[in-house]
Formats: C-alpha cells, sequence, structure tokens
C-alpha cells in the first residue's frame, strides 16, 4: 500500500462506531430482555402491544390495530388468532362494513394487561437506572430525530417516543 492509499485508510476510519449498529444492537438486547420478562409474566410483545393500543384507544379495526403495533396484517391475524383462542381479545364484524373486523378486549385481556403493565413499569425503571432526567430528555429528542431522519415523518409524531415515566404528567 502507498502512502496515499494508508493516509486515506487512515482518515477513512470512523472514530466511533457506526451510530445504527450501536442502536440496532441496544435495542436488540432490550427487546430480548423485556420478551424474557414479558414471557415470565404469560405474554409477549405482540400480546402486549396489541393489548396497550386496545387499552388506550378502545376497539379497533385490524388495520388500524396493525398500523399502531407497526405490523403486517397478516402478522397480525396470526397474533389475534391465537389471542382470541387464549380468550384475551374477540374479533367481530363491523356492522357497516362486513369486510372490517372489530378487535375488542375481553376481561381476560384486561387482567392479562394489567399483569404485563406490572411487567412493562418494572423494565422501564430498569432502562431508567442511573440516568439523569435531563439526559432521558435528550436522549428522546434524539430518538425523535433519528426517527425522522430516516423516515421522512414529521417530528409532532413524538408521542411515539415517550421519554417521561409511567408516572410523570404528559407536557401540554
Amino acid at each position: 500500500m502507498d502512502s496515499f492509499a494508508r493516509r486515506v485508510a487512515v482518515v477513512s476510519r470512523p472514530t466511533s462506531p457506526p451510530l445504527g449498529l450501536t442502536l440496532t444492537r441496544s435495542a436488540r438486547a432490550i427487546e430480548r430482555a423485556f420478551d424474557e420478562q414479558l414471557a415470565a409474566a404469560g405474554g409477549s410483545s405482540p400480546i402486549w402491544l396489541v393489548l396497550i393500543s386496545l387499552k388506550t384507544g378502545g376497539s379497533r379495526n385490524q388495520r388500524e390495530l396493525a398500523r399502531m403495533v407497526g405490523i403486517r396484517g397478516a402478522t397480525l391475524t396470526h397474533h389475534l388468532n391465537a389471542m382470541e383462542a387464549a380468550g384475551l381479545v374477540t374479533r367481530r364484524r363491523h356492522p357497516d362494513n362486513r369486510r372490517i373486523h372489530v378487535v375488542e378486549m375481553t376481561d381476560a385481556g384486561s387482567e392479562m394487561f394489567l399483569r404485563l403493565r406490572e411487567v412493562a413499569v418494572a423494565f422501564d425503571r430498569t432502562l431508567r437506572a442511573g440516568l439523569h432526567p435531563g439526559d432521558l430528555e435528550v436522549f428522546g429528542q434524539v430518538l425523535r430525530q433519528l426517527y425522522v431522519n430516516v423516515t421522512g415523518g414529521d417530528a409532532d409524531e413524538r408521542e411515539f417516543f415517550p421519554v417521561r415515566g409511567p408516572d410523570e404528567p404528559r407536557p401540554g
């Protein structure tokens, strides 16, 4: 290698690991740990995401639910079939449009939601341990900007990235 090639190689080396790699590795480790905690309580990430979407927004049609959960319709159908068989949700045809299925949480689903919420709150506390509230606010802003950078989405979508604790009030 000539001296020019060596200088280019040295200049082009990153000074830190690529942000996407660090973010992906961290997200996967956190997701695995959260999944393990949910499984210990009898749940899973898909169950938690469906139940929290129904709890916060009431009954929804499958298309809305798939969008909120962030999965494809066919994948959601698979999860809903299992959740319906377990008695956590019910599906019924929309009275005005029979092609639309409306999903609702059952009493058993509400009980599961409460169990999984306890897990989620405890896991959130674990994640926040040792972090300063100001750092969490900056972290949330960075996550929102990364989201905007890769999706071209609107920064008003910040509700997808709550950085406050479960007991903190929502900003006005």
